[in-house]
């Protein structure tokens, strides 16, 4: 008998007694140009794909993000009003990267600031936000005072229907 773990999981829309939120633009098909500095120096450039929607009777938002060589994970957005912010857990399993962050807006951008499973302190943010496009940053820092270092960028426009 197939397991009923994805029609609980996946939900058609936000909890209808919640505002859908920060991230809600988010739900849908996308794909980017990504660049990627790596560890020793190089740069990686390509392409990848975001693929969003709610979860958890409309309490969450889940995404997987793919960037072929590079990372395969799934990000889990949890409202949290008390924090006046989104919880946010990352995992890529293809390279064992964890983090957490809390997201916030910044003016119109969306700014995520957390660590990593290494302590290291990381910033995403999300800017030039449009109905079918937005850019993706990723920076890491040794603490949360910065200076922060870019180490991705993606541009993100919504994949056709």
């Amino acid at each position: 008998m197939p397991s009923q773990f994805l029609s609980v999981l996946a939900s058609t829309a936000p909890d209808p007694t919640r505002e859908p939120g920060l991230y809600a633009f988010l739900a849908g098909d996308w794909t980017f140009d990504a660049r990627v500095w790596l560890p020793d120096g190089r740069v990686h450039e390509g392409e990848g794909e975001i693929h969003a929607d709610w979860v958890l009777a409309g309490r969450a938002l889940q995404d997987v993000w793919i960037l072929p060589g590079i990372f395969h994970g799934t990000t889990l957005r949890i409202p949290d009003a008390a924090r006046h912010g989104w919880h946010i857990f990352w995992s890529d399993p293809l390279h064992h990267y964890y983090g957490r962050q809390l997201g916030r807006a910044v003016g119109p951008d969306i700014v995520q600031i957390g660590r990593d499973d290494t302590g290291q302190a990381t910033r995403w943010s999300f800017s030039d936000r449009m109905p079918d496009s937005f850019t993706w940053r990723g920076e890491t820092a040794d603490d949360e005072a910065g200076p922060w270092q870019l180490v991705a960028e993606f541009h993100c426009r919504r994949a056709p229907a």
